[in-house]
């Protein structure tokens, strides 16, 4: 009887991966809820007299809308309006809404009033003061709480020491959460040429909450009275909002891939491999498994028994890679192994000449 049912949900589990790779559209469109940083009592930072509060909500409406024009993507706002939202109730809907995805806009500020650029966050340990004023900061909004003690079980934003039990909650969805910030760090330096100054981890609460992959994007410092001017604009509104949708649809659109993949993979199981032919010129894939900000020894117990791994520094990450390949089978190949070892969340990368590209853009090379 057991095996019987075994059987069953085995066969059930092929016909619903049978019915995506013949184009099917899954019945849950993809989910994103936005969130524009303080709002209402909580003006955010005044920089040069701006308020973030408004330029936050300008621009995540205006993603919101442009993401809202895809047909498979639904779109949810933590607010719409200039009203106060606790943290923890931001997380609430994203995670009441089962979302893909959870993006958080806020506008930077420094003591240095030269300080400019974009960096965003994921949830982690900080490394450096910078990150943790960066968290400070933006955890100080808890304050204007009621019970924030009870609420944030004794989490004191400007305790030290309340950092060093952060523990990272988001685990899960790291790696995921470190390729849509990636995303969206690069369409702001390579479309609109802002400074990058990186994807970064640190301790945020907001993103502690929630239980999909997540970030927080800093779009530029008020404090620095150009870009402060430039991000109050409605052309520089419009700019990073294209940015950030962008980014979003890049990461959706690598994720499809990725299933699209390990459809393949299963189906391919019952073949017998006769070698591979479609080496891309130029191309190396890469399963990426991990990526953290600690530099581990790349033997194999520290990797679920899998050998050859490769260790990269990227701006202040370590990213962990298995596989070294210019065929995209043989690259796939390389992710199924990684699933089995354990790493569920990994996925599959393309370089060109030392450099990341998208999966979607190695395919257009020319095969050797």
């Amino acid at each position: 009887m057991k095996n019987n049912i075994v059987l069953i949900i085995f066969f059930c589990f092929f016909l619903s991966i049978n019915s995506y790779s013949k184009g099917e559209k899954p019945t849950k469109p993809f989910t994103v809820v936005l969130d524009a940083g303080h709002g209402g009592k909580d003006p955010g930072n005044r920089g040069n007299g701006f308020y973030e509060k408004h330029i936050a909500l300008d621009i995540v409406l205006q993603v919101g809308k442009l993401l809202e024009k895809n047909t498979d993507i639904k779109v949810i706002y933590t607010r719409k309006t200039d009203v106060f939202i606790p943290l923890h109730k931001r997380a609430e809907i994203a995670n009441d809404a089962k979302a893909d995805l959870f993006v958080s806009v806020h506008c930077n500020a420094a003591h240095s009033t030269s300080a400019h650029g974009t960096e965003t966050f994921v949830l982690g340990l900080h490394n450096n003061k910078a990150n943790l004023e960066v968290a400070m900061k933006e955890n100080s909004v808890i304050y204007l709480e009621e019970n924030y003690e009870v609420t944030y079980d004794g989490f004191d934003p400007n305790d030290r020491g309340s950092y060093i039990g952060m523990t990272l909650m988001q685990e899960e969805y790291l790696d995921q959460s470190i390729l849509l910030a990636d995303f969206i760090q690069k369409k702001y330096t390579n479309s609109l040429k802002r400074r990058d100054r990186g994807v970064k981890q640190a301790g945020l609460l907001v993103l502690r909450e929630t239980y999909m992959p997540s970030v927080l994007t800093e779009i530029g410092f008020l404090t620095n009275k150009a870009e402060g001017a430039y991000l109050n604009s409605v052309k520089g509104k419009n700019k990073i909002s294209k940015s950030i949708e962008e980014g979003i649809i890049n990461y959706k659109n690598s994720i499809n891939l990725i299933l699209s993949n390990d459809t393949k993979i299963v189906d391919e199981t019952l073949k017998v491999k006769d070698g591979y032919n479609d080496n891309y010129q130029g191309i190396i894939f890469k399963v990426q498994i991990a990526a953290g900000s600690t530099a581990l020894e790349t033997a194999p117990y520290n990797f679920k028994g899998l050998k050859g791994i490769e260790r990269q520094k990227e701006a202040k990450l370590y990213k962990y890679y298995y596989g070294n390949t210019s065929s995209h089978n043989k690259g796939k190949d390389f992710l199924a192994q990684a699933k089995a070892a354990g790493y569920k969340s990994s996925y599959l990368v393309a370089f060109k000449d030392g450099k990341k590209i998208s999966v979607n853009e190695a395919l257009k090379s020319p095969k050797k």
